[in-house]
């Protein structure tokens, strides 16, 4: 999270301004906290210009509800198939639960790839009567990123984990049915994801799904249908805030991003084979740098020593192996500007 917004939190921990206490110790109904929530779901609607036709919600669960969820209402009952298209691990999880609730079709798998491209808008081919279109637009693991949304009719919804990438850079939302992201990656602490969905498929659901599951119960009781997690909401608003009044928005966050991740592709691109990127490039994430070692000997001793010149988290997952830079938002362009150098200066030792 952006060092500013953690001193500010520091600052009010012991004593939220006007409470007399914690923020983490006044009631979720205190109008102090609701005015909390109000302004986080504000800025949000700010950054992203969400129309007042999309409901903003606050839910707990992470991802993993939202896999279960989202077919839970668009699709249990419907009479209708749901399209996945997977890219990658998340995607994979998603299909795994939506297939508890009905009928999936997997229009587009790279699964054979090792999830290391997107597909051309020639590989889908998305019924017109589909319950509606599912995809994760950043998949964290492959390093792999949808520049722009697939092509969807206009008669289905589009359902996006955008739960790595949120706030990155600016969404169409009105291209979208629902779009959903845990804010743990870019936009505050783990506990709360950020649910926006079209408000004409609120009252598609089954009625019958369990209480939490079900989106308009959210809707309908702003965010307070239980008690929500009332920290991380009160952080997420000030990273929405930061985001705004501190970095201009989310188009200059988006070139900001553009600039810190070429950085090291362009490290990756001048090492003559020595660095080879996971991701085709026409899809790299600007998220989740991925990439491998001419050997597992190579990676490991990569690792160790960038350990010794603080650099860290960099191992990356078992089924992509290799090296994973994860810069989000806030990491500072000094992070960045240290692990390309270390790159550079790796490559020259042991090429």
């Amino acid at each position: 999270m952006p060092e500013s917004v953690l001193r500010e939190v520091q600052d009010e921990m012991l004593c939220y301004p006007g409470a007399g206490a914690s923020i983490m110790e006044i009631s979720h109904r205190d109008k102090l906290f609701v005015d909390v929530l109000h302004d986080a779901e504000s800025t949000i609607r700010e950054l992203l210009n969400v129309s007042d036709d999309y409901s903003v919600m606050f839910m707990q669960g992470g991802a993993t509800l939202q896999f279960s969820a989202i077919p839970a209402n668009l699709l249990r009952g419907s009479g209708k198939r749901a399209q996945y298209v997977l890219t990658g691990s998340w995607g994979k999880k998603a299909i795994k639960e939506a297939k508890k609730e009905g009928d999936v079709d997997v229009l587009f798998d790279a699964a054979e790839s090792n999830y290391d491209h997107i597909p051309s808008a020639s590989d889908l081919a998305c019924p017109d009567d589909a319950a509606y279109m599912y995809y994760c637009s950043n998949e964290t693991i492959q390093g792999v990123q949808f520049p722009t949304e697939p092509n969807c009719p206009d008669s289905v919804p589009l359902v996006s984990d955008a739960s790595s990438d949120f706030l990155c850079r600016p969404l169409p939302i009105d291209k979208y049915g629902l779009l959903y992201a845990c804010a743990q990656k870019n936009a505050g602490p783990a506990g709360v994801s950020v649910v926006i969905m079209r408000k004409d498929l609120l009252d598609q659901a089954d009625p019958n799904i369990p209480g939490y599951l079900h989106f308009k119960n959210h809707h309908d009781n702003d965010s307070e249908w239980n008690t929500p997690p009332t920290f991380a909401i009160y952080v997420l608003g000030k990273v929405a805030r930061w985001l705004r009044d501190d970095m201009g928005g989310l188009e200059k966050m988006e070139s900001i991003n553009r600039e810190k991740s070429q950085q090291l592709y362009s490290v990756i691109d001048s090492s003559n084979g020595f660095y080879r990127g996971h991701a085709k490039t026409d899809c790299r994430s600007l998220m989740n740098v991925t990439f491998n070692l001419p050997s597992d000997e190579l990676t490991v001793k990569f690792i160790a020593e960038a350990a010794e010149h603080k650099l860290a988290a960099l191992k990356g997952h078992r089924s992509v192996g290799g090296i994973r830079a994860s810069i989000y938002n806030a990491m500072p362009r000094e992070g960045v500007n240290a692990l390309a150098s270390f790159m550079n200066d790796f490559a020259s030792k042991n090429s």
